[in-house]
């Protein structure tokens, strides 16, 4: 491996036990042995059982393993929504989520405001389903508090919530039992390569989905009536990316022995010195106003040498990420995952303040 430090939020730094769980699932076999075997159940009860623990998911809310965070968009909108959702929008990737809502023909909403800015509209419309909000909006750095998803469920209780946790999660608190389905994808906050999805769901969507399967499509073999028959065995409807599956559950593992509140410390930790060190650089600000909703695990400055001070710190082999989308050019992103230690951190604070 490299000497360089991957501070970009996606892909991103690889967790550091990756490697050697990588050769332990070559020694063993894992990409070659039958998904139907029991080696195999055994893989995916291990890798469910070590996310319910790592996420304090509550009894009735299951993981299923999917390609990405965006074929989750595509089966939540098929799933569990019949006519119309409702998204709240401040970035480019709750823009998608709202926009594959679109293409699928519901007639849905969008709360829209400015990238990066603070929601003071929170009423959904009547004929809403589903509520669409992003836990921690990669694209901009803003994370939605878990007083406003407290809230905006009491508010609805009748309605779905689904949550966006992509980059998120283990180092930002998050209750679940506040939403009823959540998803991410593995390249950011879990230091894996891209390829595999996680989507939770409670026992209130299965009950969505089987209802509306009785009038519509919900898709094809990964419905989610079909997801939760095999998932109850320990199995999945197709032959997965058994590797990864292995791997998540592996660090997942690694994970929980480091301990939750470790995590989270250590990312409140991180992200304070980060942000300290955004202050204190004559050509940065961040770029989310409001502290109170500046991402912890990626945090974005904003600068007119944005490119520049990235170059800078790639010969440094500290690889920072750019903007995304229309923010490329202005936009500074670094992720503070798990992954990234004290140490690392400390560094791209050391050559901000040189």
């Amino acid at each position: 491996m490299s000497n360089k430090i991957y501070f970009t939020p996606g892909p991103a730094q690889l967790f550091y036990t990756f490697e050697e769980h990588l050769k332990r699932a070559l020694f063993e076999d894992i990409p070659s042995i039958s998904h139907r075997s029991k080696q195999f159940n055994a893989v995916v009860q291990q890798t469910t059982e070590a996310l319910i623990e790592l996420l304090n998911l509550p009894a009735g809310y299951q993981p299923y393993y999917i390609n990405s965070a965006n074929e989750a968009w595509d089966r939540i909108i098929q799933n569990l929504v019949k006519d119309s959702s409702h998204h709240f929008v401040n970035g480019a990737f709750s823009k998608k989520f709202f926009d594959f809502a679109l293409a699928h023909n519901r007639s849905s909403s969008q709360t829209l405001v400015q990238d990066g800015e603070v929601f003071e509209n929170w009423q959904i419309p009547v004929d809403a389903e589903l509520i669409g909000i992003t836990k921690n909006e990669t694209s901009v750095g803003f994370t939605i508090t878990e007083k406003e998803i407290s809230e905006l469920r009491v508010a609805n209780k009748e309605k779905l919530i689904a949550l966006d946790i992509v980059s998120a999660l283990p180092g930002i608190e998050t209750d679940f039992k506040n939403v009823d389905t959540a998803y991410f994808s593995v390249q950011k906050a879990f230091g894996m390569p891209a390829g595999l999805g996680v989507w939770i769901a409670n026992e209130r969507c299965h009950e969505v989905a089987l209802k509306l399967s009785q009038n519509q499509s919900l898709g094809s073999y990964r419905a989610l009536p079909n997801l939760k028959k095999f998932g109850d065995k320990y199995q999945t409807p197709e032959t997965p990316n058994m590797l990864y599956i292995y791997l998540l559950g592996k660090i997942a593992e690694d994970m929980v022995k480091v301990g939750q509140k470790k995590i989270k410390n250590d990312t409140i930790y991180k992200s304070t010195i980060l942000n300290q060190a955004i202050e204190d650089h004559p050509n940065l600000t961040h770029f989310v106003k409001s502290k109170d909703h500046r991402s912890k695990t990626t945090l974005v400055a904003t600068s007119d040498k944005a490119e520049e001070i990235i170059k800078q710190f790639a010969q440094k082999g500290l690889i920072l990420g750019s903007g995304y989308g229309k923010h490329a050019k202005n936009h500074i992103r670094i992720a503070n995952f798990p992954t990234h230690s004290k140490e690392s951190i400390e560094m791209v604070c050391d050559l901000m303040e040189k």
